[in-house]
Protein backbone atom coordinates (compact mmCIF):
# COMPACT_ATOMS: atom_id res chain seq x y z
CA UNK A 1 0.00 0.00 0.00
CA UNK A 2 1.31 3.42 -1.02
CA UNK A 3 0.85 6.24 1.50
CA UNK A 4 1.05 9.92 0.50
CA UNK A 5 0.71 13.23 2.36
CA UNK A 6 -0.80 16.35 0.82
CA UNK A 7 -2.09 19.77 1.84
CA UNK A 8 -5.73 19.85 3.05
CA UNK A 9 -8.08 19.55 0.08
CA UNK A 10 -11.03 17.45 -0.98
CA UNK A 11 -10.29 14.99 -3.78
CA UNK A 12 -12.15 15.08 -7.03
CA UNK A 13 -13.85 11.70 -6.66
CA UNK A 14 -13.74 8.31 -4.97
CA UNK A 15 -13.75 7.69 -1.22
CA UNK A 16 -13.02 10.31 1.41
CA UNK A 17 -12.53 9.77 5.14
CA UNK A 18 -13.23 12.63 7.54
CA UNK A 19 -11.54 12.33 10.94
CA UNK A 20 -13.70 14.10 13.53
CA UNK A 21 -12.74 14.99 17.09
CA UNK A 22 -15.32 14.45 19.80
CA UNK A 23 -17.86 17.26 20.12
CA UNK A 24 -15.96 19.34 17.54
CA UNK A 25 -18.24 18.65 14.60
CA UNK A 26 -17.17 18.89 10.99
CA UNK A 27 -14.03 20.86 10.17
CA UNK A 28 -13.78 23.41 7.37
CA UNK A 29 -13.39 20.84 4.59
CA UNK A 30 -16.13 18.69 6.07
CA UNK A 31 -18.47 21.67 6.15
CA UNK A 32 -17.62 22.44 2.52
CA UNK A 33 -18.50 18.88 1.54
CA UNK A 34 -21.67 18.96 3.64
CA UNK A 35 -22.87 22.10 1.87
CA UNK A 36 -22.18 20.52 -1.51
CA UNK A 37 -24.17 17.47 -0.43
CA UNK A 38 -27.13 19.55 0.71
CA UNK A 39 -26.56 18.87 4.41
CA UNK A 40 -26.51 15.10 3.97
CA UNK A 41 -23.56 14.65 6.36
CA UNK A 42 -25.04 16.61 9.27
CA UNK A 43 -28.39 14.88 8.89
CA UNK A 44 -26.70 11.47 8.95
CA UNK A 45 -24.61 12.45 11.99
CA UNK A 46 -27.68 13.61 13.87
CA UNK A 47 -29.67 10.51 13.02
CA UNK A 48 -26.83 8.19 14.04
CA UNK A 49 -25.95 10.27 17.13
CA UNK A 50 -22.41 10.53 15.82
CA UNK A 51 -20.35 12.83 18.06
CA UNK A 52 -16.78 11.83 17.24
CA UNK A 53 -16.11 9.39 20.07
CA UNK A 54 -13.18 7.08 19.44
CA UNK A 55 -15.45 4.16 18.53
CA UNK A 56 -17.82 6.21 16.33
CA UNK A 57 -17.91 5.26 12.64
CA UNK A 58 -20.44 6.26 10.03
CA UNK A 59 -20.58 5.42 6.32
CA UNK A 60 -22.50 7.76 4.00
CA UNK A 61 -23.11 6.55 0.48
CA UNK A 62 -22.84 8.80 -2.59
CA UNK A 63 -22.81 12.31 -1.09
CA UNK A 64 -22.05 15.10 -3.55
CA UNK A 65 -19.47 13.84 -6.08
CA UNK A 66 -18.05 11.00 -3.93
CA UNK A 67 -18.69 7.29 -4.00
CA UNK A 68 -18.82 7.31 -0.22
CA UNK A 69 -17.76 9.32 2.81
CA UNK A 70 -16.55 7.60 5.94
CA UNK A 71 -16.74 9.55 9.20
CA UNK A 72 -14.33 8.28 11.88
CA UNK A 73 -14.39 9.48 15.47
CA UNK A 74 -11.06 10.32 17.04
CA UNK A 75 -12.10 11.04 20.61
CA UNK A 76 -11.43 14.18 22.67
CA UNK A 77 -8.97 16.67 21.23
CA UNK A 78 -7.27 17.18 24.59
CA UNK A 79 -6.46 13.47 24.78
CA UNK A 80 -5.03 13.20 21.28
CA UNK A 81 -1.78 11.22 21.19
CA UNK A 82 0.10 8.93 18.80
CA UNK A 83 -1.39 5.63 20.00
CA UNK A 84 -4.92 6.97 19.52
CA UNK A 85 -4.05 8.20 16.03
CA UNK A 86 -2.54 4.82 15.18
CA UNK A 87 -5.69 3.06 16.35
CA UNK A 88 -7.78 5.39 14.20
CA UNK A 89 -5.56 4.64 11.21
CA UNK A 90 -5.96 0.92 11.77
CA UNK A 91 -9.74 1.20 11.98
CA UNK A 92 -9.81 3.30 8.82
CA UNK A 93 -7.81 0.68 6.92
CA UNK A 94 -10.12 -2.10 8.08
CA UNK A 95 -13.27 -0.16 7.12
CA UNK A 96 -11.91 0.75 3.71
CA UNK A 97 -11.06 -2.88 3.15
CA UNK A 98 -14.58 -3.93 4.12
CA UNK A 99 -16.09 -1.73 1.40
CA UNK A 100 -13.44 -2.82 -1.15
CA UNK A 101 -12.08 0.68 -1.72
CA UNK A 102 -8.98 0.76 -3.91
CA UNK A 103 -7.90 4.25 -2.88
CA UNK A 104 -9.03 6.88 -0.42
CA UNK A 105 -8.19 10.31 0.94
CA UNK A 106 -8.17 10.81 4.68
CA UNK A 107 -8.84 14.41 5.72
CA UNK A 108 -7.34 15.13 9.11
CA UNK A 109 -9.36 18.32 9.45
CA UNK A 110 -7.78 19.79 12.59
CA UNK A 111 -9.98 22.07 14.72
CA UNK A 112 -8.98 25.72 14.98
CA UNK A 113 -8.24 25.31 18.70
CA UNK A 114 -5.88 22.36 18.17
CA UNK A 115 -2.59 22.69 20.08
CA UNK A 116 0.24 24.18 18.02
CA UNK A 117 2.50 21.51 16.62
CA UNK A 118 -0.06 18.72 17.00
CA UNK A 119 0.55 16.60 13.89
CA UNK A 120 -1.09 13.20 13.99
CA UNK A 121 -1.01 12.42 10.28
CA UNK A 122 2.12 10.25 10.38
CA UNK A 123 0.81 8.30 13.38
CA UNK A 124 -2.48 7.70 11.60
CA UNK A 125 -0.56 6.45 8.56
CA UNK A 126 1.53 4.12 10.73
CA UNK A 127 -1.62 2.61 12.20
CA UNK A 128 -3.06 1.96 8.76
CA UNK A 129 0.20 0.41 7.59
CA UNK A 130 0.47 -1.87 10.63
CA UNK A 131 -3.09 -3.07 10.13
CA UNK A 132 -2.42 -3.84 6.45
CA UNK A 133 -0.11 -6.76 7.29
CA UNK A 134 -1.02 -10.15 5.82
CA UNK A 135 0.70 -13.52 5.95
CA UNK A 136 -0.71 -15.44 3.02
CA UNK A 137 2.35 -16.69 1.17
CA UNK A 138 1.19 -20.31 1.36
CA UNK A 139 -2.34 -19.68 0.07
CA UNK A 140 -2.52 -20.74 -3.56
CA UNK A 141 -6.22 -20.03 -4.04
CA UNK A 142 -8.09 -16.97 -2.76
CA UNK A 143 -11.56 -15.75 -3.62
CA UNK A 144 -11.71 -12.17 -4.93
CA UNK A 145 -13.36 -11.01 -1.71
CA UNK A 146 -10.46 -12.35 0.35
CA UNK A 147 -7.82 -10.22 -1.32
CA UNK A 148 -6.97 -6.72 -0.06
CA UNK A 149 -8.08 -3.98 -2.42
CA UNK A 150 -6.67 -0.78 -0.92
CA UNK A 151 -3.50 0.14 -2.77
CA UNK A 152 -3.26 3.89 -2.13
CA UNK A 153 -3.99 6.02 0.92
CA UNK A 154 -3.62 9.81 0.78
CA UNK A 155 -3.63 11.82 3.98
CA UNK A 156 -4.49 15.50 3.84
CA UNK A 157 -2.80 17.46 6.62
CA UNK A 158 -1.64 21.00 7.36
CA UNK A 159 1.97 19.81 7.63
CA UNK A 160 2.57 17.23 4.88
CA UNK A 161 6.35 17.63 4.80
CA UNK A 162 6.69 17.07 8.55
CA UNK A 163 4.34 14.10 8.34
CA UNK A 164 6.29 12.64 5.43
CA UNK A 165 9.57 12.92 7.34
CA UNK A 166 8.14 11.43 10.53
CA UNK A 167 6.49 8.60 8.62
CA UNK A 168 9.76 7.77 6.87
CA UNK A 169 11.40 7.05 10.21
CA UNK A 170 8.39 5.16 11.53
CA UNK A 171 8.15 3.04 8.38
CA UNK A 172 11.59 1.55 9.08
CA UNK A 173 10.21 0.32 12.38
CA UNK A 174 7.00 -0.92 10.74
CA UNK A 175 9.06 -2.86 8.20
CA UNK A 176 10.90 -4.48 11.11
CA UNK A 177 7.57 -5.33 12.74
CA UNK A 178 6.56 -7.06 9.52
CA UNK A 179 9.86 -8.96 9.49
CA UNK A 180 9.13 -10.24 12.99
CA UNK A 181 5.52 -11.09 12.15
CA UNK A 182 6.75 -13.06 9.13
CA UNK A 183 9.20 -15.02 11.26
CA UNK A 184 6.66 -15.80 13.97
CA UNK A 185 4.00 -16.80 11.42
CA UNK A 186 6.15 -19.33 9.59
CA UNK A 187 5.43 -23.03 10.14
CA UNK A 188 8.12 -25.03 11.89
CA UNK A 189 8.93 -27.12 8.80
CA UNK A 190 9.97 -23.87 7.09
CA UNK A 191 11.46 -21.99 10.02
CA UNK A 192 13.85 -24.02 12.16
CA UNK A 193 17.11 -22.96 13.82
CA UNK A 194 19.32 -23.02 10.73
CA UNK A 195 16.80 -21.34 8.40
CA UNK A 196 15.91 -18.77 11.07
CA UNK A 197 19.60 -17.91 11.45
CA UNK A 198 20.05 -17.53 7.70
CA UNK A 199 17.02 -15.27 7.36
CA UNK A 200 18.41 -13.05 10.09
CA UNK A 201 21.82 -12.99 8.45
CA UNK A 202 20.35 -12.06 5.06
CA UNK A 203 18.08 -9.30 6.38
CA UNK A 204 20.40 -7.69 8.91
CA UNK A 205 23.65 -7.87 6.97
CA UNK A 206 21.96 -5.80 4.27
CA UNK A 207 21.28 -3.17 6.96
CA UNK A 208 24.91 -3.02 8.04
CA UNK A 209 24.59 -5.25 11.11
CA UNK A 210 27.34 -7.75 11.89
CA UNK A 211 25.79 -11.21 12.25
CA UNK A 212 27.57 -14.22 13.76
CA UNK A 213 26.05 -17.71 13.76
CA UNK A 214 27.41 -20.19 16.29
CA UNK A 215 26.72 -23.86 15.59
CA UNK A 216 26.69 -26.80 17.98
CA UNK A 217 30.43 -27.47 17.90
CA UNK A 218 31.15 -23.88 18.95
CA UNK A 219 28.40 -23.98 21.59
CA UNK A 220 29.87 -27.17 23.01
CA UNK A 221 33.30 -25.55 23.27
CA UNK A 222 31.71 -22.65 25.13
CA UNK A 223 30.13 -25.08 27.56
CA UNK A 224 26.50 -24.32 26.74
CA UNK A 225 25.13 -27.57 28.13
CA UNK A 226 21.78 -26.07 29.09
CA UNK A 227 21.00 -24.82 25.57
CA UNK A 228 22.35 -27.91 23.84
CA UNK A 229 20.38 -30.18 26.16
CA UNK A 230 17.12 -28.70 24.92
CA UNK A 231 17.91 -29.50 21.29
CA UNK A 232 19.55 -32.92 21.61
CA UNK A 233 16.33 -34.72 20.69
CA UNK A 234 15.95 -32.80 17.43
CA UNK A 235 17.46 -33.49 14.02
CA UNK A 236 17.81 -29.72 13.60
CA UNK A 237 21.07 -28.18 14.75
CA UNK A 238 20.88 -25.69 17.60
CA UNK A 239 22.16 -22.20 16.78
CA UNK A 240 23.10 -19.06 18.66
CA UNK A 241 22.90 -15.88 16.60
CA UNK A 242 24.69 -12.68 17.62
CA UNK A 243 23.69 -9.39 15.97
CA UNK A 244 25.92 -6.37 16.61
CA UNK A 245 24.77 -2.90 15.62
CA UNK A 246 27.13 0.02 16.23
CA UNK A 247 25.16 3.16 15.55
CA UNK A 248 27.09 5.34 18.03
CA UNK A 249 30.77 4.43 17.64
CA UNK A 250 31.99 7.73 19.10
CA UNK A 251 30.04 7.73 22.36
CA UNK A 252 32.10 7.72 25.54
CA UNK A 253 30.50 4.57 26.93
CA UNK A 254 30.63 2.12 24.03
CA UNK A 255 29.18 -0.78 26.03
CA UNK A 256 26.01 -1.83 24.22
CA UNK A 257 22.48 -2.26 25.37
CA UNK A 258 21.73 -5.98 24.99
CA UNK A 259 18.59 -7.84 23.99
CA UNK A 260 18.26 -11.62 24.33
CA UNK A 261 15.49 -13.75 22.84
CA UNK A 262 14.14 -17.24 23.36
CA UNK A 263 13.90 -18.96 19.98
CA UNK A 264 12.32 -22.39 20.40
CA UNK A 265 11.23 -22.86 16.80
CA UNK A 266 8.89 -25.68 17.80
CA UNK A 267 8.12 -26.90 21.28
CA UNK A 268 6.60 -30.33 21.71
CA UNK A 269 7.54 -30.26 25.38
CA UNK A 270 10.14 -32.96 24.75
CA UNK A 271 9.79 -36.10 26.83
CA UNK A 272 7.40 -34.09 29.07
CA UNK A 273 5.13 -34.06 26.03
CA UNK A 274 2.48 -31.38 25.68
CA UNK A 275 -1.16 -32.32 24.99
CA UNK A 276 -1.89 -32.64 21.29
CA UNK A 277 -4.70 -30.09 21.24
CA UNK A 278 -3.24 -26.69 20.42
CA UNK A 279 0.32 -27.91 19.97
CA UNK A 280 0.36 -26.32 16.52
CA UNK A 281 0.60 -22.96 18.28
CA UNK A 282 4.06 -23.89 19.47
CA UNK A 283 5.49 -22.77 16.14
CA UNK A 284 5.53 -19.30 17.71
CA UNK A 285 7.48 -20.27 20.81
CA UNK A 286 10.31 -18.34 19.10
CA UNK A 287 8.47 -15.00 19.28
CA UNK A 288 11.01 -13.57 21.72
CA UNK A 289 13.86 -14.25 19.31
CA UNK A 290 11.76 -12.90 16.46
CA UNK A 291 11.19 -9.67 18.36
CA UNK A 292 14.91 -9.26 19.09
CA UNK A 293 15.77 -9.78 15.41
CA UNK A 294 13.08 -7.29 14.44
CA UNK A 295 14.28 -4.76 16.99
CA UNK A 296 17.85 -4.82 15.69
CA UNK A 297 16.44 -4.44 12.17
CA UNK A 298 14.40 -1.44 13.34
CA UNK A 299 17.39 0.24 14.98
CA UNK A 300 19.57 -0.29 11.93
CA UNK A 301 16.78 0.64 9.53
CA UNK A 302 16.21 4.03 11.13
CA UNK A 303 19.94 4.50 11.85
CA UNK A 304 19.48 4.79 15.60
CA UNK A 305 22.37 6.44 17.39
CA UNK A 306 23.01 3.61 19.82
CA UNK A 307 25.23 0.57 20.21
CA UNK A 308 23.11 -2.53 20.57
CA UNK A 309 23.57 -6.26 20.50
CA UNK A 310 20.95 -8.94 19.98
CA UNK A 311 21.51 -12.57 20.98
CA UNK A 312 18.97 -15.26 20.13
CA UNK A 313 19.08 -18.91 21.14
CA UNK A 314 17.48 -21.01 18.39
CA UNK A 315 16.54 -24.60 19.21
CA UNK A 316 13.85 -27.19 18.55
CA UNK A 317 12.47 -29.20 21.49
CA UNK A 318 11.57 -32.70 20.29
CA UNK A 319 11.05 -36.14 21.89
CA UNK A 320 13.54 -38.69 20.60
CA UNK A 321 15.78 -41.49 21.79
CA UNK A 322 18.50 -38.88 22.28
CA UNK A 323 16.26 -36.29 24.00
CA UNK A 324 17.03 -35.22 27.55
CA UNK A 325 14.92 -36.88 30.21
CA UNK A 326 13.23 -35.57 33.35
CA UNK A 327 15.83 -35.95 36.07
CA UNK A 328 18.83 -35.28 33.84
CA UNK A 329 21.42 -32.82 35.12
CA UNK A 330 23.08 -30.40 32.70
CA UNK A 331 25.94 -27.98 33.19
CA UNK A 332 25.39 -24.45 31.96
CA UNK A 333 28.00 -22.12 30.48
CA UNK A 334 28.14 -20.35 33.85
CA UNK A 335 29.32 -23.57 35.49
CA UNK A 336 26.09 -23.88 37.46
CA UNK A 337 24.33 -27.22 37.21
CA UNK A 338 20.61 -27.65 36.56
CA UNK A 339 18.37 -30.60 37.35
CA UNK A 340 15.85 -30.82 34.53
CA UNK A 341 12.65 -31.97 36.22
CA UNK A 342 10.41 -30.98 33.32
CA UNK A 343 11.68 -30.87 29.74
CA UNK A 344 8.79 -28.56 28.84
CA UNK A 345 10.36 -25.81 30.96
CA UNK A 346 13.00 -25.55 28.25
CA UNK A 347 12.98 -21.85 27.41
CA UNK A 348 14.71 -20.91 30.65
CA UNK A 349 17.44 -23.48 29.91
CA UNK A 350 18.11 -21.95 26.50
CA UNK A 351 18.06 -18.43 27.92
CA UNK A 352 20.37 -19.33 30.81
CA UNK A 353 23.29 -19.88 28.46
CA UNK A 354 22.34 -17.02 26.14
CA UNK A 355 22.14 -14.54 29.02
CA UNK A 356 25.43 -15.65 30.53
CA UNK A 357 27.15 -15.49 27.15
CA UNK A 358 25.85 -11.98 26.55
CA UNK A 359 26.96 -10.70 29.95
CA UNK A 360 30.33 -12.43 29.78
CA UNK A 361 31.20 -11.25 26.26
CA UNK A 362 29.60 -7.82 25.94
CA UNK A 363 29.29 -6.54 29.54
CA UNK A 364 26.21 -4.53 28.51
CA UNK A 365 24.96 -1.36 30.16
CA UNK A 366 21.61 -3.08 30.53
CA UNK A 367 20.04 -6.28 29.24
CA UNK A 368 16.44 -7.16 28.40
CA UNK A 369 15.27 -10.62 27.45
CA UNK A 370 12.01 -11.54 25.75
CA UNK A 371 10.46 -14.98 25.93
CA UNK A 372 7.19 -16.82 25.59
CA UNK A 373 8.25 -18.38 28.86
CA UNK A 374 5.18 -19.41 30.85
CA UNK A 375 1.51 -20.15 30.46
CA UNK A 376 1.15 -18.79 33.98
CA UNK A 377 1.59 -15.22 32.75
CA UNK A 378 -1.46 -15.68 30.52
CA UNK A 379 -3.50 -16.72 33.55
CA UNK A 380 -2.27 -13.63 35.40
CA UNK A 381 -2.45 -10.96 32.70
CA UNK A 382 -4.33 -12.39 29.72
CA UNK A 383 -3.50 -10.81 26.38
CA UNK A 384 -3.49 -7.18 27.55
CA UNK A 385 -0.06 -6.91 29.20
CA UNK A 386 3.28 -8.69 29.07
CA UNK A 387 4.72 -9.62 32.43
CA UNK A 388 7.89 -7.77 33.42
CA UNK A 389 10.43 -8.73 36.05
CA UNK A 390 13.44 -6.53 36.77
CA UNK A 391 16.35 -6.28 39.18
CA UNK A 392 16.57 -2.49 38.74
CA UNK A 393 13.75 -0.06 39.55
CA UNK A 394 14.92 2.67 37.17
CA UNK A 395 15.11 0.24 34.26
CA UNK A 396 11.66 -1.07 35.13
CA UNK A 397 10.16 2.43 35.13
CA UNK A 398 11.80 3.24 31.81
CA UNK A 399 10.34 0.12 30.24
CA UNK A 400 6.90 0.77 31.70
CA UNK A 401 6.95 4.28 30.23
CA UNK A 402 8.02 2.97 26.81
CA UNK A 403 5.20 0.44 26.96
CA UNK A 404 2.65 3.18 27.58
CA UNK A 405 4.03 5.34 24.77
CA UNK A 406 4.19 2.50 22.24
CA UNK A 407 0.93 0.81 23.19
CA UNK A 408 2.76 -2.45 24.00
CA UNK A 409 1.96 -2.49 27.69
CA UNK A 410 3.88 -4.10 30.54
CA UNK A 411 2.94 -5.00 34.10
CA UNK A 412 5.67 -5.44 36.68
CA UNK A 413 5.55 -8.65 38.72
CA UNK A 414 7.63 -9.55 41.77
CA UNK A 415 10.85 -11.51 42.16
CA UNK A 416 11.30 -12.42 45.82
CA UNK A 417 13.82 -14.54 47.70
CA UNK A 418 10.97 -16.86 48.63
CA UNK A 419 10.55 -17.74 44.96
CA UNK A 420 14.29 -18.18 44.45
CA UNK A 421 14.47 -20.72 47.29
CA UNK A 422 11.87 -22.85 45.53
CA UNK A 423 14.31 -23.80 42.77
CA UNK A 424 17.01 -25.08 45.12
CA UNK A 425 17.51 -28.84 44.90
CA UNK A 426 19.66 -31.49 46.57
CA UNK A 427 20.95 -33.02 43.32
CA UNK A 428 22.31 -29.89 41.59
CA UNK A 429 22.72 -26.13 41.98
CA UNK A 430 19.10 -25.60 40.95
CA UNK A 431 16.12 -27.24 39.29
CA UNK A 432 14.21 -25.83 36.36
CA UNK A 433 10.77 -25.85 38.01
CA UNK A 434 9.44 -25.63 41.55
CA UNK A 435 7.51 -28.36 43.33
CA UNK A 436 4.15 -26.58 43.09
CA UNK A 437 2.06 -24.87 40.44
CA UNK A 438 1.94 -21.42 42.02
CA UNK A 439 3.82 -18.31 40.80
CA UNK A 440 5.03 -20.06 37.67
CA UNK A 441 6.11 -16.85 35.93
CA UNK A 442 8.05 -15.64 38.98
CA UNK A 443 9.77 -19.02 39.27
CA UNK A 444 10.93 -18.71 35.67
CA UNK A 445 12.17 -15.19 36.32
CA UNK A 446 14.21 -16.02 39.44
CA UNK A 447 15.75 -18.93 37.54
CA UNK A 448 16.95 -16.53 34.83
CA UNK A 449 18.17 -14.05 37.42
CA UNK A 450 20.86 -16.54 38.43
CA UNK A 451 22.52 -16.04 35.03
CA UNK A 452 22.77 -12.25 34.75
CA UNK A 453 25.41 -11.50 37.42
CA UNK A 454 25.04 -7.86 38.54
CA UNK A 455 23.90 -6.57 35.14
CA UNK A 456 20.88 -4.26 35.08
CA UNK A 457 18.32 -6.65 33.65
CA UNK A 458 14.65 -7.07 32.84
CA UNK A 459 12.78 -10.16 31.73
CA UNK A 460 9.65 -9.78 29.59
CA UNK A 461 7.35 -12.80 29.56
CA UNK A 462 5.38 -12.29 26.33
CA UNK A 463 3.50 -15.60 26.19
CA UNK A 464 0.11 -13.87 26.36
CA UNK A 465 0.80 -11.13 23.82
CA UNK A 466 2.90 -12.75 21.09
CA UNK A 467 -0.10 -14.04 19.13
CA UNK A 468 -3.48 -12.35 18.66
CA UNK A 469 -6.56 -14.53 18.43
CA UNK A 470 -8.59 -11.71 16.92
CA UNK A 471 -7.99 -8.46 15.07
CA UNK A 472 -7.19 -5.34 17.02
CA UNK A 473 -6.85 -1.80 15.70
CA UNK A 474 -3.27 -2.11 14.44
CA UNK A 475 -2.65 -5.86 14.73
CA UNK A 476 -4.41 -8.35 12.46
CA UNK A 477 -5.14 -11.77 13.89
CA UNK A 478 -1.89 -13.74 14.19
CA UNK A 479 1.66 -12.76 15.06
CA UNK A 480 1.86 -9.41 16.85
CA UNK A 481 5.63 -8.71 16.90
CA UNK A 482 5.15 -7.51 20.47
CA UNK A 483 8.35 -6.01 21.78
CA UNK A 484 9.74 -4.45 18.61
CA UNK A 485 8.01 -1.09 18.97
CA UNK A 486 8.20 -1.16 22.76
CA UNK A 487 11.97 -1.60 22.82
CA UNK A 488 12.56 0.74 19.91
CA UNK A 489 10.77 3.42 21.95
CA UNK A 490 12.78 2.45 25.04
CA UNK A 491 16.06 2.84 23.14
CA UNK A 492 15.00 6.16 21.61
CA UNK A 493 13.87 7.63 24.93
CA UNK A 494 16.64 6.34 27.18
CA UNK A 495 19.76 5.80 25.10
CA UNK A 496 19.43 8.21 22.19
CA UNK A 497 18.30 11.30 24.14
Amino acid sequence: MEINFVKPALPGSGTVVLVIFESQGLGELGQTLDRAAGGQLTRAMTAAEFTGKSDDMLMIQAPAWFDRVLLVGFGPLDKAKPTIAEAAGGRIYALLGAVKATSATVVLDMPKDAPAGLNLAADLAVGALLRSYRFDKYRTVQKPGQKPTLVELTIATLHPNAARSSFGRAKAVADAVFFTRDLVSEPANMLYPESFAERVRERLTALGVTVEILGESKLAKLGMGALLGVGQGSERETQLVVMSYNGAPKVKNKRPIAFVGKGVTFDTGGISLKPGAGMEDMKWDMAGAGAVAGLIAALAGRKAKVNAVGVIALVENMPDGKAQRPGDIVKSMSGQTIEVLNTDAEGRLALADALWYTVDRFKPQAMIDLATLTGAVIIALGSEFAGMFANDDVLAEQLLAAGTESGEKLWRLPMADAYDKQIDTDAADMKNISDGRGAGSAIGAVFLKRFVKDTRWAHLDIAGVAWAKKDTATVPKGATAFGVRLLDRFVADVFEH
